[in-house]
């Protein structure tokens, strides 16, 4: 390359790093930087924790834990009146089927807690007449009914008690019909019609209407108390699973020191094999098809079919395929002949990255700090998210049978019986409706759980940069020692937490805010997204598409920018704005090294991840199905196999994950600390290279003076 030729590539992507003799690693003489947005997430943080502490002051869990009664109390909460009455019992679930249901998420019906479902059939009408079948009627009346002596016109008139009962069952603490198929025929304890306490036969399909509205949500909530009884009784076969992935992580990243070149020449070899196998897999299609009818019908004839298996019969769309893994396979074989090299420093590097992560093991357990900040994060998002949602108040509103001017209108249960309402309409009742409010607080709710969210992405993407810039001054540390490890620094991961800390909370919070903007972007698309599955504007939906595919790449690219920002950071203590500049123009007067070696390493990590997940998950499928014979017996009896299994391989992709991460965080710091050391250095005795004996002999390059060979 000339003079001026250098001088113009140089110009567009920055200028190469001078020798400095004082540059021997990571800056200890360094100041703060972005002060202002370190500022700026401190008072976040303490609007945070005000949020958290305004919505722990109003909120109450109990209103999602426990069912609550037409007055508002919880059922079988413990130091109340009902304490021992946990289900909640519907006087007449029919009317659980009108549309009311969906508008105010409540049967407009009376509601109250008892202690055990029903489980005959029964009217008010007939209990009456027999003191036995009264004193069992009366546990599904209100508490305040005491006066049998009343006609029972008169108690189903003040709505003190049901006008029938059938049997039912407990479903997530609610009483519906324990309704059954026999043959294809709906029966309620055996029965296909019922006495509805007021003279009339009604079919039980009425029930089923009625429970299915009043079901809507229960079906989930009782879906969440099986999985839940299948982690009571096999957490401890989870957690042996999840130290399982632990075990074998270790063990891959300890054989990837000793075997990273054999295991990517290998998978290369795959590649080539399975490409040269699908060529050979549609010439003998395509011969096959020689002479076949319509075999030679062209693509363009056949136009766009629906049935895409129709293709398959065409000799031209496998002479297509061919023709397409021949051209891939042409320019894999070129890459690997003109790319060999820079494929030979991939695996020199990632031996390199096993080095120093020997020398330096803390670092593998670093992660379970981030672990454990990030569990914090999560831990007090999801509380506060729940306080939030959780902190409205009772809202009782008229529901009555005939028409009324008041029905809808919110009342007081304390008022109403003073109230003209009671006039006006006879038969109105105040019930409880759902939980709200009107207040100034109340109706900026949604704004505090926006916060809530927002700051949960900030936060999270501060512990990750946190961690990444730790890794990453320890890992300078290691390359820019010229003698391995005998100039190290006595507690190179310790040391670098403490300068992120002390000197680049800002530039980690400046970081972490462009990214979570971005990520809350992404999060309204795609509830956006959601609403319009409904609607039928094509153009918006095709709008919204490409928005939500130019923010995903948006968001990978400020991702891969902040990681290599943040190892400049831990270098040179440089603010976040220089250190991304410096790390994307190193990048880029180096981008074909960056291309291969970043796809290489990916490949490779990501098949260590494939191989520890897959193993660990076959494992706990042939364990939680029963199918290995040596602990049939063992294994724990289970609502849905899959709880388990699922919890397993998630687990043992993020402990997979976590061990890979140190090693990609590795990998990244070295490659940018080699990149550096190529401009900064030249060999001689004035400037010698600092990489590796094995990174010099594949450069072909040497110390002391002596020119390239």
């Amino acid at each position: 390359m000339g003079d001026q030729e250098e001088e113009n590539y140089y110009g567009k992507h920055g200028t190469p790093q001078k020798y400095d003799p004082k540059f021997k690693g990571p800056i200890y003489d360094r100041g703060c930087t972005d002060v202002a947005c370190c500022i700026l997430l401190v008072l976040a943080i303490v609007g945070y924790v005000v949020v958290g502490i305004v919505a722990w002051t109003h909120g109450d869990p109990r209103k999602v834990i426990y069912p609550t009664d037409s007055r508002g109390q919880f059922c079988g909460h413990q130091g109340t009146a009902n304490e021992g009455k946990p289900f909640l019992f519907y006087f007449d679930i029919v009317k659980c089927a009108s549309p009311l249901v969906l508008l105010e998420f409540q049967c407009p019906t009376t509601q109250i807690c008892v202690s055990k479902c029903p489980d005959r059939f029964m009217t008010y009408l007939t209990a009456s007449k027999v003191p036995a079948n009264l004193e069992y009627y009366r546990q599904f009346c209100v508490p305040e009914f005491r006066d049998v002596s009343k006609s029972p016109i008169e108690v189903l008139k003040d709505k003190e008690c049901p006008a029938m009962l059938f049997p039912s069952t407990p479903l997530a603490r609610r009483c519906f019909p324990a309704i059954q198929a026999k043959k294809g025929v709906i029966m309620v304890g055996n029965e296909t019609t019922y006495d509805d306490g007021h003279g009339n036969r009604r079919n039980v399909t009425e029930l089923l209407e009625g429970a299915r509205k009043a079901n809507v949500v229960l079906e989930m909530r009782q879906l969440a108390m099986k999985i839940f009884e299948d982690y009571t009784v096999s957490w401890y076969w989870i957690i042996i699973g999840l130290v399982i992935a632990m075990v074998a992580s270790l063990i891959f990243i300890v054989l990837l020191r000793f075997l990273a070149g054999i295991m990517v020449w290998v998978m290369i070899v795959l590649v080539i094999l399975v490409l040269g196998y699908g060529i050979f897999h549609c010439y003998v299609e395509y011969a096959q098809l020689k002479g076949e009818a319509g075999s030679d019908v062209s693509l363009t004839d056949l136009g766009f079919q629906t049935d895409l298996r129709v293709y398959l019969h065409l000799r031209q769309t496998w002479l297509a395929f061919m023709i397409i893994l021949c051209v891939v396979e042409v320019i894999i074989i070129l890459l690997l002949i003109f790319l060999r090299k820079r494929i030979l420093i991939a695996i020199a590097l990632i031996k390199e990255a096993s080095r120093a992560v020997g020398h330096i093991m803390m670092s593998l357990l670093f992660p379970l700090c981030t672990f454990f900040l990030l569990c914090l994060c999560i831990a007090y998002w999801a509380s506060t998210a729940v306080f939030l949602s959780t902190s409205n108040e009772a809202v009782y509103k008229v529901f009555n049978e005939s028409a009324c001017q008041f029905s809808g209108q919110t009342c007081s249960p304390e008022k109403f019986n003073t109230s003209n309402v009671t006039k006006l309409c006879p038969d109105a009742q105040c019930l409880f409706a759902f939980y709200g409010g009107e207040t100034a607080y109340h109706k900026y709710l949604i704004v505090l759980q926006f916060f809530n969210v927002f700051m949960f992405f900030w936060l999270v993407n501060f512990v990750i940069a946190l961690g990444q810039v730790t890794l990453a001054g320890a890992f300078a540390s290691y390359y820019w020692a010229f003698k391995k490890p005998d100039d190290m620094p006595a507690f190179p991961l310790f040391s670098a937490f403490g300068r992120a800390l002390r000197y680049h909370t800002g530039s980690l919070a400046f970081g972490s805010l462009i990214l979570a903007i971005v990520q809350v972007i992404r999060v309204i698309l795609e509830y956006l997204d959601h609403r319009l599955k409904a609607a039928d504007n094509k153009f918006a939906k095709f709008l919204l598409s490409c928005l939500k595919c130019c923010f995903w790449c948006l968001e990978k690219f400020i991702k891969f920018l902040n990681r290599n920002a943040y190892i400049m950071i831990a270098v040179y203590g440089t603010n976040f704005c220089t250190s991304a500049r410096n790390a994307f123009f190193l990048l880029m007067r180096n981008i074909i090294r960056v291309a291969v070696l970043d796809k290489v390493t990916d490949f490779l990590f990501f098949l260590g991840k494939l191989l520890i997940v897959g193993s660990v998950g076959v494992l706990a499928f042939f364990f939680f199905t029963h199918r290995i014979k040596l602990v049939e017996d063992t294994a724990p009896s289970l609502n849905y196999y899959w709880v388990p299994i699922l919890t397993v391989i998630v687990g043992s992709y993020l402990i997979a994950h976590g061990f890979f991460s140190v090693y990609g965080m590795c990998v990244d710091t070295l490659f940018l600390c080699f990149l550096e050391d190529l401009e900064r250095n030249d060999g001689s005795a004035e400037k010698p290279y600092f990489m590796s004996p094995d990174l010099k002999k594949l450069l072909k390059k040497k110390n002391k003076g002596q020119p390239e060979a």
